[in-house]
């Protein structure tokens, strides 16, 4: 199963830009391309994840399995957003322990969304 990263291209970051300059979520996008994606990752740049006080941000989605959106992150914490891609991309259900998570992805966690489809026990 392939595993998505999603990329925020146009976030600012919070950062009042000029609009012609280059956007933090762009850099960061780019930082992550030119590394090598774990296997079974997909890097993808989106327009927007709705982030933008918290950016920039990146979430991690497969069929099946728990989102995860992260923010405040910057081209520097590629390996680390890397590293915490292939862990959720090993996972049957998105769960990564705690303390197997980057520290990145412990801090900078903004939302942790369900699957679309949960066993009928969870919704009880």
């Amino acid at each position: 199963m392939t595993v998505t990263l999603h990329v925020c291209t146009t976030c600012r970051a919070g950062v009042v830009l000029e609009e012609d300059a280059p956007r933090p979520g762009a850099q960061l996008h780019a930082a992550l391309s030119a590394a090598e994606a774990p296997e079974g990752v997909q890097i993808v740049g989106v327009e927007c994840l709705s982030a933008c006080s918290q950016g920039a941000a990146v979430a991690l989605s497969a069929p099946g399995k728990w989102t995860y959106v992260y923010g405040r992150l910057a081209p520097e914490d590629a390996p680390d957003i890397l590293t915490g891609a292939a862990a959720y991309a090993a996972t049957t259900d998105g769960l990564v322990p705690w303390r197997e998570r980057p520290v990145i992805f412990r801090k900078q966690s903004l939302a942790r969304v369900p699957p679309m489809t949960l066993p009928m026990e969870a919704a009880e």
